[in-house]
């Protein structure tokens, strides 16, 4: 029985702890300034599949956009 409680005594030390660390910490960064939200990218469907993927991640060629090199060289959908 004593093991049990000195064993739940420790685990509410720990959590004490970390609620003191992160509660600290959590002050300081209240008073910054929020972070502008990362500018949003465009999804566009592969011509040949029709797979949505970002822009930054696919082929474009001849005015069409392709999920991989693979299907721009299969070229569009018939």
């Amino acid at each position: 029985m004593r093991y049990i409680l000195l064993f739940l005594l420790g685990l509410l030390g720990i959590w004490w702890l970390r609620r003191l660390v992160n509660g600290e910490s959590g002050r300081a960064q209240s008073g910054a300034a929020p972070r502008a939200p990362a500018p949003s990218e465009r999804i566009a469907g592969c011509a040949h599949c029709g797979l949505h993927v970002p822009e930054s991640e696919g082929v474009s060629e001849g005015g069409h956009f392709y999920c991989s090199e693979a299907h721009r060289r299969l070229g569009p959908r018939g």
